[in-house]
């Protein structure tokens, strides 16, 4: 029950910055008095001043956040085909200053959001894995997956496809995780699609508070369709990935190979 209550607290510090860009979604969409200044663009600097407070506490190192910016950047990209007049996926319906085409700035962040959860769950539980595959499958993998959430409006949409190789390349990947002092396990699918089903939350969330609309939702608000789950498994698979392009993960069937060798020479 110890480790259960401070795996809680440490996934709770993990997801400190999208908790709080959330918190300020909500609490704006009810309580917003500052005139002259558009919400949107509110929600762009404070997310800035919380990103640059995060650094001077030392919360997040500095390798950590530039894999969140350039997560930001391709997000950016992504948000900008999508919410074009042509596609038209969702659209951000209040005014702003800071923004690009149909794209507020702010939305960088709800995707950096998720890379400063992984990186930092990552860290803070001392991941380390067994039978993790080979960087390059995992490189090309979600490259296509990018690649995907463009080409699906033009072509075949690939998503389950992308989503079986996943599974063929991750189904016997176990995540060992530390609580306190001993390692504890589960396989990675399961742990991504847990990460996916609070993002999923978050996004109904979200779209409650008005800070951006799919087309059936405009008349009035429903929940997100549970579809959305693949596309946020997919998306969060990107994060980790990039992630673990800094982060050189641990394997563990490696270690104790090489420790076993060791031990062997050495007698």
């Amino acid at each position: 029950m110890k480790e259960f209550w401070l795996f809680g607290l440490k996934q709770a510090y993990a997801c400190l910055f999208g908790g709080f860009l959330l918190l300020v979604m909500v609490v704006t969409r009810y309580w917003y008095p500052i005139e002259g200044l558009h919400r949107y663009d509110f929600i762009f600097l404070a997310a800035i001043a919380f990103q640059l407070f995060m650094l001077a506490a030392r919360l997040e190192t500095l390798r950590e956040s530039m894999v969140i910016v350039v997560f930001h950047l391709t997000a950016t990209a992504m948000e900008l085909f999508k919410t074009s007049d042509a596609i038209g996926s969702w659209q951000y319906p209040e005014e702003y200053l800071f923004g690009i085409g149909n794209v507020p700035l702010f939305t960088g962040f709800m995707y950096s959001a998720v890379g400063s959860y992984i990186a930092r769950v990552w860290r803070l539980f001392d991941f380390q894995y067994t039978h993790y595959p080979a960087r390059w499958q995992t490189v090309v993998l979600v490259s296509l997956i990018y690649l995907n959430f463009f080409t699906h409006h033009f072509i075949w949409d690939l998503r389950w496809v992308l989503l079986a190789v996943t599974v063929f390349l991750f189904w016997r990947t176990q995540v060992h995780f530390m609580i306190i002092k001993t390692h504890r396990w589960m396989p990675l699918l399961l742990g991504w699609f847990l990460v996916a089903l609070f993002i999923w939350f978050a996004e109904n969330i979200a779209t409650y508070a008005n800070v951006w609309v799919y087309p059936n939702q405009k008349a009035q608000w429903h929940m997100v369709s549970l579809a959305k789950l693949s596309s946020w498994y997919l998306l969060m698979l990107l994060s980790f990935v990039l992630v673990s392009l800094i982060n050189n993960p641990i394997i563990r069937h490696a270690e104790r190979q090489g420790a076993i060798i060791g031990k062997r020479r050495n007698q």
